[in-house]
C-alpha cells in the first residue's frame, strides 16, 4: 500500500520550507495529491524520496547526468505532450479521447499546430520513380530492417528544409512524410485517403478493424522525450530537414530497447503458446527473465494507451485476459503500448511485423512536432559529459 506524507513531513524530508514544498510542486517536480481533507495535501513518500536523492546529488555532475537520462529530471521544455497522474495528453487534450473518434491527420495538424487541409491535401504524394523497384527488392523483409532504407529513398530533404519558408508549403511538406511513410510500410503507392485506411485496405480488415488500427495510430503518435523523439529533436535542432529527423527517429526506434519491444512481446507470446501460461511464466521468472510487454516506468497503475486499445480487444479474447491477470497476479504491472500493439496484431491477423509498423508510423507524427517545436527554438541541443577516464598526466 502506498504511504503518504504530510506537507509538513515532505518538507521535512526535503529540508526545505513549505513555501519551496509549495514551489516543487508548481515546477512539476512533485505530485500533490488529495488529502483528508480539502485544505491539507499529501504526497507520496517514494516521490519525495526520490526527489530528496536528485536534490543530494546536486553537487555531483556525473550522478545529476545518469539520473536525468535515466527516466529523471526533465531536460528541455515542450508544448506537445504531457504525462501526468498516469494520463496522457496532447497540447492538453486527452489522447485517449482523441483515439476514439479522431484520425492520425487531425491529430497531426493538432500537433503540428497546422489546418488539417494544409498538411493532408486532396492530391497524393508523387513517388520516386524507383520507389515501386526498392520496394519489390526488400518485399519479404521484416519491417524493421526495410522501412529506414524505403523511407530515407522515398523522401526528400527540399519540402521540410529549415530554410522553407512557407508554411503552407511545409504543412504539406510534414504531411507527404506520414503518407510516405505508410507507402512504405505497406507496399503500396503513396495515396491520400487517411492512413488507417490505407492500412485496412493493404491488411484487408473490415470497418472495426480500420477503426482499431485508427485508434492505435492516434495513441502511438508522439509519448515525450522518448529515445526516438529526443533523438529527432537532436537532429532538427542542427538545422537539418524535418525529413532527417524521421530518419532519425525512425533509426534510433530499430533498436533492441526501443522500438524492438514489439519483436520481444511477439516472442514471448510464442513462448507461451496456449496451455499453462502460468507455470510458463513462472519458469521465465525463475531463469531471471522478464515480462517483455508490462509495465511503464510512467504509468505506475498501468499504460492508459494499453488500457484504451485493449479494451477493445480483451472482450473478444478472455484467455488474453487471463494471461494478463496471471502476469499481473506474479509481476504486479500491468501491460504496455508494446502489448497491445501486438495483440491488435494477433486480434486483426495482421502480418508479424505490423505491430512495428503501426508504432512508427503513428510515432512518425510525433518526430516532426518535435522537430517544429525545435526549430522554433532555434537552439543546438549541446549537452556536456561527466567525464570518467583517465586524467591527462601533469604538466
Amino acid at each position: 500500500m502506498s504511504r503518504y506524507l504530510s506537507s509538513a513531513e515532505a518538507a521535512a524530508a526535503l529540508g526545505v520550507s513549505r513555501q519551496t514544498l509549495y514551489a516543487y510542486v508548481s515546477r512539476g517536480l512533485l505530485h500533490a495529491h488529495d488529502g483528508e481533507t480539502h485544505r491539507e495535501s499529501r504526497y507520496l513518500a517514494e516521490d519525495v524520496e526520490r526527489l530528496a536523492g536528485q536534490r543530494t546529488r546536486g553537487r555531483k555532475p556525473r550522478e545529476v547526468a545518469k539520473a536525468t537520462l535515466n527516466w529523471g529530471l526533465p531536460v528541455l521544455e515542450s508544448r506537445i505532450t504531457l504525462i501526468e497522474d498516469g494520463q496522457l495528453y496532447y497540447r492538453g487534450n486527452d489522447a485517449v479521447a482523441l483515439a476514439a473518434s479522431d484520425t492520425v491527420e487531425a491529430v497531426a495538424a493538432r500537433l503540428w499546430q497546422c489546418p488539417v487541409e494544409a498538411a493532408f491535401g486532396a492530391a497524393p504524394p508523387s513517388p520516386p520513380a524507383h520507389l515501386a523497384g526498392m520496394q519489390a527488392a526488400f518485399a519479404g523483409q521484416r519491417c524493421e530492417e526495410a522501412l529506414l532504407p524505403l523511407f530515407t529513398i522515398a523522401s526528400e530533404d527540399d519540402p521540410t528544409a529549415q530554410w522553407q519558408a512557407s508554411p503552407e508549403r511545409l504543412a504539406a511538406g510534414c504531411g507527404v512524410l506520414v503518407r510516405l511513410l505508410a507507402a512504405c510500410l505497406l507496399g503500396t503507392a503513396p495515396a491520400s485517403t487517411p492512413v488507417h485506411r490505407q492500412c485496412a485496405s493493404a491488411w484487408q480488415v473490415d470497418d472495426e478493424g480500420a477503426a482499431l488500427i485508427r485508434m492505435a495510430l492516434v495513441l502511438c503518435a508522439d509519448h515525450e522525450l522518448n529515445a526516438s523523439s529526443f533523438t529527432a529533436r537532436c537532429v532538427a535542432s542542427t538545422g537539418a530537414s524535418l525529413r532527417a529527423s524521421v530518419v532519425a527517429g525512425l533509426a534510433a526506434l530499430t533498436g533492441g530497447r526501443h522500438g524492438g519491444a514489439t519483436a520481444r512481446v511477439e516472442a514471448l507470446w510464442d513462448e507461451l503458446g496456449d496451455l499453462r501460461p502460468a507455470a510458463k511464466l513462472r519458469e521465465r521468472l525463475a531463469r531471471g527473465e522478464g515480462l517483455p510487454g508490462f509495465g511503464h516506468h510512467l504509468y505506475p497503475a498501468g499504460d492508459i494507451r494499453a488500457i484504451g486499445l485493449l479494451s477493445r480487444i480483451l472482450p473478444h479474447h478472455p484467455e488474453w485476459q487471463a494471461l494478463i491477470d496471471v502476469a499481473f497476479s506474479l509481476v504486479g504491472q500491468r501491460p504496455s503500448i508494446d502489448f497491445a500493439l501486438v495483440a491488435l496484431r494477433r486480434h486483426l491477423g495482421l502480418p508479424p511485423d505490423a505491430a512495428f509498423g503501426l508504432f512508427a508510423l503513428g510515432r512518425s507524427v510525433g518526430w516532426i512536432a518535435h522537430g517544429l517545436e525545435q526549430r522554433s527554438d532555434d537552439e543546438l541541443i549541446r549537452p556536456r559529459a561527466a567525464y570518467v577516464g583517465p586524467r591527462p598526466a601533469p604538466a
